[in-house]
């Protein structure tokens, strides 16, 4: 027998008993009323534990197995536009351009910071365009209670959309436990508000293990996208992660692709590879290259929960 045998069977067997006993841990678990649910990815399966009212009670993660989920179909490319102005300097005039232009092109949302919130939900009144802001931006370093503070009050203002970046350091420092209650608390704040919640792992700052775990987290957590950049971090969206985070989500999850579109060749990219929405600055410029070469002429996923 070879040895690439050997390590398959100890691998499936591992998989086998790793499953058995989960199924007990649950039932004995759901006696209690908890639950656990269990997502595998790319090699990487991330264990959840919920109390009866969705309160993550604890998460881990370990290396095992894969699976991949299908990409659906899709419309044009401004309806997956967050069109987006960040910058610390930006002024209300700006943000109002920004507004103006989203309505023009009828892009998804307008992504500005939390002060800007109450103004734009002004200006985009009685429009499709959402209202999306940035929760613990952009290093993701805010107390849970603080990030779950900051999102009941950006939808006090009108947001309808809310990016929050993960904590990062107790992502990379295996702390799941953290990372779960943080990303589940935005959750359950924006959830009860009809709002969605795309989580930002800043992919740069993550190697693929760490990758998979935080999309798994989000995924268990209830988020609804994966989001792959603040731009703050010295990187952006690449192809090859929105497509790793499209196969560790699925299809039935959001996965938002910003930090570095900037014309519409990168976004027909980006779609390709998995994304459903596109975060940049340079929204007119992508639709206008979209209108040059006839269309987006791609198959994209769908993301369920509203997600257009």
């Amino acid at each position: 027998m070879s040895t690439y045998n050997v390590e398959e069977i100890v691998q499936i067997v591992t998989r086998e008993v790793l499953i058995a006993l989960n199924a007990e841990e649950q039932a004995v678990e759901h006696v209690h009323g908890d639950h656990c649910t269990v997502e595998c990815a790319e090699g990487v399966c991330v264990k959840t534990c919920f109390d009866r009212v969705g309160n993550v009670i604890s998460a881990g993660a370990e290396r095992l197995t894969s699976s991949l989920g299908g990409i659906p179909d899709d419309p044009s490319v401004a309806r997956m536009i967050d069109h987006t102005l960040l910058k610390p300097d930006a002024t209300p005039d700006q943000i109002a351009q920004l507004c103006f232009e989203a309505r023009k092109y009828s892009f998804a949302s307008v992504c500005v910071n939390p002060t800007h919130v109450k103004l734009c939900a002004d200006l985009l009144k009685g429009t499709e365009v959402k209202v999306c802001t940035v929760i613990g931006f952009p290093l993701g370093a805010s107390a849970p209670d603080v990030k779950a503070f900051e999102t009941e009050t950006a939808l006090r203002d009108g947001a309808t959309e809310i990016d929050m970046v993960i904590n990062i350091g107790a992502l990379k420092g295996r702390d799941y436990d953290h990372v779960a209650k943080d990303i589940a608390g935005v959750v359950r704040v924006a959830h009860a508000a009809g709002a969605l919640v795309k989580v930002i792992i800043e992919t740069s700052l993550l190697n693929k293990e760490e990758k998979v775990a935080a999309s798994l987290l989000s995924k268990e957590a209830g988020a609804d996208f994966v989001k792959t950049s603040t731009g703050f971090a010295g990187g952006g969206a690449t192809e090859e992660d929105v497509a790793l985070m499209r196969s560790v989500v699925g299809p039935d999850m959001g996965v938002k692709a910003s930090g570095g579109v900037s014309d519409f060749d990168d976004a027909r990219h980006m779609v390709e590879a998995g994304a459903t929405r596109i975060g940049a600055s340079a929204g007119v410029k992508i639709v206008a290259g979209e209108q040059e070469a006839g269309g987006l002429q791609v198959a994209a996923p769908v993301a369920a929960g509203g997600a257009y």
